[in-house]
């Protein structure tokens, strides 16, 4: 008797056990997923009992899985649109989280110097009218770079995706051509070249292809070893993405009050013109009480100590008045 009263009782613990552990579930952007990963790891150290599970489909996977309501949370680098907020089963509020940059990534053998772009070669490059790397628009604002006759071979995204959205967003801005024969979306007809699945997708394939050129966040860069190049910005000032610049494509900018905003191309003489706000795409009333509480319980802390987290890994974190705005958004999530 006492042995069927231990094994009940280890039961019972068990199930309380197991009703007490809190699964969130989500999925979205690749340009945010290293500082997702580290910020998710780093919230499970502190509460065990919650789990934090991200998928990193591209953030038009992300933002439809919101819509249907399959993921208690999606991730996006580029604002929902009216018509997809329409869709939601349920409101959803955007949560800007880190500011980062797309930046142009190369391969061209022999080529170590860094490159210089200006918007017309980037969009020309990418509309298929520029083709070989020697292109004398390239070699004028290039002169000190010995280019070879060595065929350019672009490389971009093949799912929906956000940086592709913050990518051909800017490219519409500066090109007249780009923006009536392509346009802006996360998932565009491209004139050329191949595709690859995610920023580590698109970074592998330009690390294997000589000649290649592709679009991808500042961090797969970084820690692919990829070179990339400085970009003309609407000051005329060639730049190279840091923490500091993209930083400053926000700077003096009226964000509104859903944060839905695009600063490609920004007018500050200091920014970076391919930055970009990354955003968490929250249900404003969670369907279970529990993993709405956990939900702005982590969000809380990301704000509050995850911000401190994100210049490791390349991100520039939110502007201070920013960050108090979006505390205040928070605590109105239910």
């Amino acid at each position: 008797m006492r042995g069927l009263k231990w094994t009940l009782a280890m039961a019972a613990l068990l199930v309380g056990s197991m009703a007490a552990q809190t699964t969130l579930n989500g999925a979205g952007a690749t340009f945010p997923n290293p500082i997702y990963s580290k910020w998710f790891s780093e919230f499970h150290k502190m509460h065990p009992d919650v789990e934090i599970n991200y998928q990193p489909i591209g953030s038009g996977g992300g933002i439809r899985q919101v819509i249907a309501g399959t993921v208690d949370f999606g991730a996006s680098d580029v604002g929902m649109t009216d018509e997809q907020m329409k869709q939601a089963k349920t409101p959803i509020q955007l949560i800007p989280t880190v500011m980062g940059s797309v930046v142009p990534a190369y391969n061209i053998p022999g080529v170590k110097e860094e490159l210089k772009f200006t918007p017309d070669i980037l969009a020309n490059i990418f509309l298929g009218k520029v083709t070989t790397w020697n292109d004398p628009a390239i070699q004028k604002i290039n002169p000190d770079v010995k280019l070879p006759n060595q065929t350019i071979n672009v490389v971009h995204r093949s799912d929906g995706s956000g940086t592709t959205g913050v990518f051909t967003d800017y490219l519409s801005k500066v090109s007249p051509e780009w923006k009536s024969n392509v346009g802006s979306s996360t998932s565009v007809k491209w004139p050329v070249g191949i595709g690859g699945k995610g920023n580590e997708g698109v970074a592998g394939t330009i690390r294997t292809i000589d000649g290649a050129i592709g679009y991808v966040e500042l961090i797969y860069a970084l820690q692919n070893k990829i070179a990339y190049g400085s970009v003309k910005n609407s000051a005329g000032v060639f730049m190279k993405a840091d923490l500091q610049n993209t930083s400053a494509a926000a700077n003096g900018v009226k964000i509104p009050a859903d944060y839905r905003i695009s600063i490609t191309n920004s007018p500050n003489k200091d920014a970076y013109p391919i930055a970009t706000f990354t955003w968490l795409l929250i249900p404003k009333k969670s369907a279970d009480a529990n993993k709405g509480k956990t939900m702005k319980d982590f969000l809380s802390w990301m704000i509050d100590d995850g911000e401190k987290m994100v210049e490791s890994l390349s991100y520039a974190p939110l502007p201070q008045e920013l960050q108090g705005r979006v505390r205040n958004t928070i605590q109105s999530l239910q």
